[in-house]
């Protein structure tokens, strides 16, 4: 019987303002587990079906015996990476190359956990067998496959979370090869001879608890070997960080118990942390160690909006198709797609709900650190949700989806002083991602210095188009990291005419344009929309005349942007499309 997944309004809009609840979740679960399954089905009609047969066959097994314990493999991480991947085109399926196979691992497991006798070949990857959330057998030898062999022990039943599997000694498990029979540990959750165990992170408090693993027995995800911290660390870590959670955030929390699934540990940075979410891994968080427990849980619930809004994706349209638009996301430093735009949205929720309970109590400067942070991320999803407006092509669900995110944002409430700082350092970025990003339109820029020699108005603002970005991106530079440190300790921004007259001296030092961009909004001068959201267009005009009007000086950018802005409908503060009008074509990242 095909039945269709159903979010109630009041559970969609509570998810849309950030949170939701644990049923929201187990309702975002079961439907990324159709998708999973749908995927699997798609698979196995198409041309590499055959090579995932077997183990489709075995797992269909295994849900009959033992319906949680074939549960708890579809919705792992592994198996939403894999269908997915599986799933797409694959021109190395004729050669026996595919990944259809590798669901012979994920089948193998839900028989260790449902104790289901079975035997299954399984891809060996250099040298490796990976059993996903279980563990990772080692050095054998240059063989494409191994037959894993389940044998029940009397009376042997697993636990579908993978509690008893590790620990319960329900069946023996034998890994064939020729010439060889490897024999995994009584207890597969122990380490053994070239074999290691996947570890299982545990906590609990005030009746609420949480049991990940620390998954590293997949081929596509980073290996442990490259992590700064071991097992015993992040079991510590996470106790720390759940007591914070429970304590400080409790419906967060309940949200991560019934839906966060793995950890998997990322090699550390230079600096800092850094972290991610795979939008077909539900669940599941990937993390380099973070050090300390509020960090962790703030990871934890950063990441974990992700997974919500990827699952929610997938039951409704949020927004149309629109080419390939590169939007400004103030939290990123380089153009995003709608959806990372959203995704940084209502990631920036969960901060918001971490950072306004630390901005409450502590002491003095943890307090003052928290309510620097809660400003900052505030003016910066604020801008997310503007641009998305008026730049999406949003469903009449994606516009009542980012009018529920904008309640949350809006109604953080703050002191006026941490507000004006934290909207110079968000005016300063913008101006700054647009002179790395934006483009103006053809000609557009010695028209403007043509109607400036003649003394005409500029009219309209041209239209104007935002670069790709190819591979990674680093920030725009130290310079510009000083200058945006330094607004912190700063009551004011510095004269507009002072800025002014540096960018003048040094138009191409971007911290000068971010420190003009941020005295113009501040001082609210004519021509600061254009300043912050044309940055571009002011600079490239300036340089034009600079270099073509000889005998004089060139206007100074103050005067520039006044100028540009003398168009009634560019002069107004209009959000990002000041200064665009809508026929014009103009794309923003």
């Amino acid at each position: 019987m095909i039945a269709t997944h159903v979010i109630p309004d009041p559970v969609f809009d509570a998810l849309a303002a950030g949170g939701g609840g644990p049923e929201a979740v187990r309702l975002l679960r079961q439907a990324r587990r159709s998708r999973n399954l749908l995927l699997l089905r798609r698979i196995l009609d198409g041309p590499c079906g055959p090579a995932a047969e077997p183990a489709a066959a075995l797992l269909a097994r295994v849900e009959r015996a033992d319906p949680a314990a074939a549960r708890s493999v579809i919705d792992a991480s592994s198996f939403g990476t894999w269908a997915a991947r599986a799933a797409g085109d694959c021109p190395a399926h004729r050669h026996g190359g595919c990944s259809a196979g590798d669901l012979g691992a994920l089948a193998a497991v839900a028989a260790v956990r449902a104790g289901t006798g079975a035997e299954i070949a399984v891809p060996v990857h250099d040298g490796a067998l990976y059993l996903s959330g279980l563990g990772t057998a080692t050095r054998l030898g240059p063989v494409g496959e191994a037959l894993v062999v389940v044998t029940p022990r009397p009376q042997a039943h697993l636990g579908a979370d993978g509690a008893r599997s590790a620990r319960g000694h329900g069946c023996q498990v034998e890994i064939r090869l020729p010439g060889e029979v490897r024999r995994l540990p009584r207890d597969p959750g122990r380490e053994g001879h070239d074999w290691q165990a996947v570890a299982f992170l545990e906590a609990r408090h005030r009746g609420l608890a949480l049991r990940l693993p620390l998954e590293t027995a997949d081929p596509r995800l980073p290996s442990l070997d490259t992590a700064s911290a071991r097992p015993a660390a992040w079991q510590e870590l996470l106790r720390s960080a759940w007591r914070i959670l429970v304590d400080s955030h409790p419906g967060r929390a309940e949200e991560l118990a019934a839906g966060l699934g793995a950890v998997v540990p990322l090699p550390a940075p230079a600096r800092g942390v850094t972290s991610a979410t795979s939008r077909h891994a539900f669940g599941t968080v990937l993390a380099s160690w973070p050090a300390d427990p509020d960090r962790l849980a703030l990871t934890l619930l950063h990441e974990f909006q992700h997974s919500k809004l990827s699952a929610l994706a997938d039951l409704v349209t949020l927004h149309e198709p629109d080419g390939r638009p590169r939007l400004y996301a103030p939290w990123r430093p380089d153009p995003r797609p709608p959806a990372g735009l959203l995704q940084g949205i209502y990631a920036h929720l969960g901060d918001l709900a971490f950072w306004q309970q630390r901005s409450a109590g502590r002491t003095a400067p943890e307090r003052t650190d928290a309510v620097w942070r809660l400003a900052l991320i505030r003016a910066q999803a604020e801008r997310g949700v503007t641009e998305a407006a008026s730049r999406l092509r949003l469903t009449r669900l994606g516009a009542r989806f980012l009018d529920r995110a904008a309640q949350t944002v809006r109604a953080v409430s703050l002191d006026p002083g941490p507000v004006r700082v934290a909207a110079r350092v968000e005016a300063g970025t913008e101006a700054v991602w647009r002179l790395r990003w934006a483009v103006p339109e053809g000609t557009a820029v010695k028209q403007l210095a043509e109607q400036w020699r003649a003394g005409l108005p500029a009219g309209p603002l041209p239209s104007g188009d935002i670069r790709p970005a190819s591979g990674p991106v680093a920030g725009p530079g130290a310079e510009f990291g000083r200058w945006a440190a330094r607004q912190r300790g700063a009551h004011r921004a510095p004269p507009a005419h002072q800025t002014a007259e540096a960018v003048a001296a040094a138009p191409d030092r971007l911290e000068h344009w971010a420190a003009l961009a941020a005295s113009v909004t501040e001082e609210r001068l004519p021509g600061a929309a254009v300043l912050r959201r044309r940055t571009e267009l002011v600079r490239d005009l300036h340089h034009e005349l600079a270099t073509t009007t000889a005998g004089t000086h060139p206007p100074d950018p103050l005067t520039l942007a006044a100028w540009l802005a003398g168009n009634p409908a560019a002069a107004t503060d209009a959000g990002p499309d000041t200064g665009a009008p809508r026929d014009t074509g103009w794309s923003t990242g």
